[in-house]
């Protein structure tokens, strides 16, 4: 195997159907799990050149082709054992965030096909808690799947890459709103990056979910309560999520005839070309890819601008 390469038009399910393919693969003969959206392509292990004073999970780079890729051996990084016969093991070449890199992995087993509804938020002792990196227990043919956060790894290795608070001083003066915010997004570091940049770009009220489900509860209930935009004046989602994905709740949300007014910005480490068709689909009113923070609090500003008519 030299390189089985994924497209993502190969790997895109119907949109809004809550589903995502999971690939699985082994580390020390523990199973566990990647979305197929972000690999880009799986390579045999080869040799790599190792990184001085790097953080110790980086095994080095190589160059398969044009690109210098960054390896991570996972094994170091999640404290398990490393592999005993390294000839046999694999580089997953993964793609988000607008970055490409490589995971060191011992085998490949196979891609499932999984309902986000049938992914659970891991225990609170799993992995570090509500800080660790397993962002979903899937069971699929009788085998528990512990889905990785590749964002919060690939965050901690390299603190510059994920959401930097930071960003937010380059848009100036800001003036306070009170206009409610919905949040849904799984990763509990991403939720806490999140929140502290809108409530330093001014906008103080915001709910926190945890998923597309926990989010699409309040808006029922909000429903229930009266005018729909004292409760929520803009949803923000990731799409990766447990229960219910970004994709099923925008979906759900805009073919509702009262909550359709509501615009959604899908913000994903996943968003590219073919992952904004899906997003598209769905009714999302913008796409934005992680870690741009400041673009989204522009797209938050422009969305809920009085000025515009939502009618």
């Amino acid at each position: 195997m030299s390189g089985t390469t994924f497209t993502q038009t190969d790997i895109l399910l119907e949109s809004g159907t809550n589903e995502l393919e999971i690939m699985e693969f082994t580390i020390a003969g523990e199973i566990f799990g990647i979305n197929v959206a972000k690999v880009r392509e799986i390579m045999k292990f080869s040799p790599v050149k190792p990184m001085q004073n790097a953080h110790s999970a980086i095994e080095g780079i190589f160059k398969p082709r044009e690109d210098v890729i960054t390896v991570v051996d996972l094994a170091k990084y999640l404290g398990l054992p490393e592999s005993s016969c390294l000839e046999r093991d694999i580089f997953m070449i993964t793609e988000f965030n607008g970055q490409v890199i490589g995971f060191h992995v011992h085998s490949v087993v196979g891609i499932d096909r999984i309902s986000w509804v049938n992914i659970k938020k891991p225990d609170s002792i799993i992995y570090g808690g509500s800080e660790g990196v397993a962002t979903g227990i899937a069971e699929f043919d009788g085998r528990l799947i512990t889905i990785l956060d590749f964002e919060k790894i690939v965050a901690e290795i390299a603190p510059q890459t994920s959401i930097q608070l930071s960003d937010i001083d380059k848009l100036g003066p800001r003036s306070r709103s009170d206009i409610p915010i919905l949040i849904a997004e799984d990763s509990m570091l991403l939720s806490k990056m999140i929140v502290e940049s809108l409530h330093k770009a001014g906008y103080m009220n915001t709910i926190k979910t945890d998923n597309g489900q926990e989010a699409y509860d309040f808006l029922a209930e909000a429903k229930t309560e009266g005018d729909i935009n004292s409760h929520v004046a803009c949803i923000i989602s990731d799409i990766e999520m447990p229960r219910m994905d970004g994709h099923h709740l925008t979906k759900l949300v805009k073919d509702d005839p009262i909550l359709k007014r509501l615009p959604v910005i899908l913000f994903s480490s996943l968003i590219n070309d073919e992952m904004k068709l899906k997003g598209k689909e769905v009714g999302a009113d913008a796409q934005i890819s992680k870690p741009e923070i400041a673009n989204l609090v522009t797209l938050i500003d422009d969305l809920t601008s009085p000025s515009l008519n939502r009618m």
